[in-house]
């Protein structure tokens, strides 16, 4: 939006940004992104605790994907709106609600006493989450200067965000043998009293000298048609696509979702700027960040289908696997803002993609009776690849977006993030769970992952090529 007057960013002599981070800088990136580890965290800490949940709560096993479901929802719904409201009325107060709301939800959840008051502290911390997530987003891009600044911030962020889902699925599992499945939700409403108290001294406000108006007939389209798509592809992930609910849900989506489009189009004040949508760098940039998590969430899945059920392995060491993954991506994270400053992001998005699905590939050579070696090695190679992708495909979006729609860009960013996450186990999981046989279902899900996400490398390359540095 014209008038948003720029966030106040860090000095940068000449006009260049330098690669040090001063104390109060540190402090700022530290704020922003621990709150987006918070987030990811969230997202795979309670998976273990499901069962000892459902036992404690007296969730079926029919409702227990309500408790990731509740989450998923408003976490991926309101993304793009939020995102959005933070460009027009203030990012940093939007911010500090949303920890707010996030760690009252997490106390809730921490204290649920039956089903219906945990769901509703899981729904209230996906709404707290679609606040953070872009808002945190924009508040780091910027504060932090396009150039070796912002790739800096966005490479521990996207570090981060790689390790907070490793770090939970090796976590709750300690956690809920140990404390019981309630301490993963302590831990999350812990980490909002670290945070929160630190936030509003270090945070500067945007600010707007005009009266913004907000496009409520395209927040209602876009959020009620994402709303509905990742509900039908939840619903599809425990029940298939066969059920009415299913089929009416992505149906009711894909005509929100179209109808917004043709909202925007008429819109004096569009919610989505369509010059916005249209820079090839913001298109391309989140289709490979579309496939990089929807394939990569994909594999991982079938991965421990294969390590338990195949291979036999017990679930602490399927653990440990994931968890040797984690640890050697964050040592990737450490380089890959010095290979984007290198080479540019949209190029480190091409190879990055390329490789992942090079990696991918080579794990068809696994076997009934032994592989546990190659999957570790494998998902790790192709895990590197991923975060090399996250954090290039951040850049490739949010590069040359001015200030004003920065919340914009990084709701497009966080809303591919969400929707890849969800698309990516119901759209090839099931293919895996439903031959008869697993280790052949794995295989062919494997191998047609590989082929998107090359395919996609390809895409991608083609459309950005002389898209320059960023």
């Amino acid at each position: 939006m014209t008038g948003m007057a720029t966030d106040t960013t860090l000095p940068s002599p000449a006009g260049t940004a330098p690669p040090r981070l001063d104390r109060r800088a540190r402090l700022v990136l530290f704020v922003l992104c621990a709150a987006q580890f918070m987030v990811a965290l969230d997202f795979s800490v309670l998976n273990v605790a499901l069962p000892e949940l459902g036992r404690d709560l007296g969730l079926g096993p029919s409702s227990l994907q309500w408790a990731v479901t509740a989450f998923a929802l408003p976490s991926g719904g309101f993304l793009l709106l939020f995102g959005r409201i933070a460009d027009l009325y203030g990012r940093r107060r939007l911010f500090l609600a949303g920890l707010a709301v996030f760690g009252a939800a997490s106390l809730l959840a921490t204290f649920a006493w039956d089903p219906a008051s945990f769901l509703a502290g899981r729904a209230l911390q996906g709404l707290g989450a679609a606040v953070i997530v872009p808002t945190g987003m924009s508040l780091l891009t910027t504060t932090f200067p396009e150039g070796p600044q912002r790739e800096r911030a966005l490479g521990i962020s996207g570090t981060l965000l790689s390790l907070g889902f490793t770090v939970g699925m090796v976590l709750g599992g300690v956690m809920t043998d140990t404390l019981g499945w309630r301490s993963t939700m302590g831990l999350l409403a812990l980490f909002t009293l670290i945070v929160l108290p630190l936030a509003p001294g270090l945070l500067t406000e945007s600010r707007t000298p005009l009266r913004p108006r907000l496009d409520v007939p395209g927040a209602v389209t876009v959020t009620g048609g994402l709303l509905a798509v990742i509900y039908g592809l939840s619903t599809a992930a425990d029940r298939g696509f066969g059920g009415t609910d299913v089929i009416v849900t992505l149906v009711a989506g894909v005509a929100l979702l179209t109808a917004f489009a043709v909202v925007e189009t008429r819109s004096p004040a569009p919610l989505v700027s369509l010059p916005t949508l249209r820079r090839r760098t913001v298109a391309f940039g989140n289709l490979g960040g579309l496939v990089t998590f929807s394939m990569m969430s994909t594999v991982v899945f079938v991965l421990t289908l294969y390590l338990q059920e195949t291979l036999g392995l017990p679930a602490h060491v399927t653990g440990l696997v994931f968890g040797v993954q984690g640890v050697l991506s964050v040592v990737a994270g450490m380089f890959a803002p010095k290979v984007v400053g290198r080479f540019g992001a949209p190029r480190v998005l091409v190879f990055s993609l390329a490789g992942q699905g090079l990696f991918v590939a080579a794990l068809l050579g696994l076997g009934t009776d032994s592989g546990a070696l190659l999957a570790t090695v494998g998902v790790t190679l192709a895990s590197m690849c991923h975060l090399g992708a996250i954090i290039s495909y951040g850049l490739t979006v949010t590069s040359g977006v001015p200030d004003g729609e920065q919340g914009l860009a990084t709701g497009l960013v966080t809303t591919t993030q969400q929707v890849g996450i969800t698309v990516g186990i119901p759209l090839l999981g099931v293919l895996a769970t439903t031959r008869e046989s697993l280790f052949d279902g794995v295989r062919l899900v494997l191998a047609i992952d590989a082929v998107v996400v090359v395919a996609a490398a390809v895409v991608v390359g083609v459309a950005l090529k002389g898209a320059g540095r960023k």
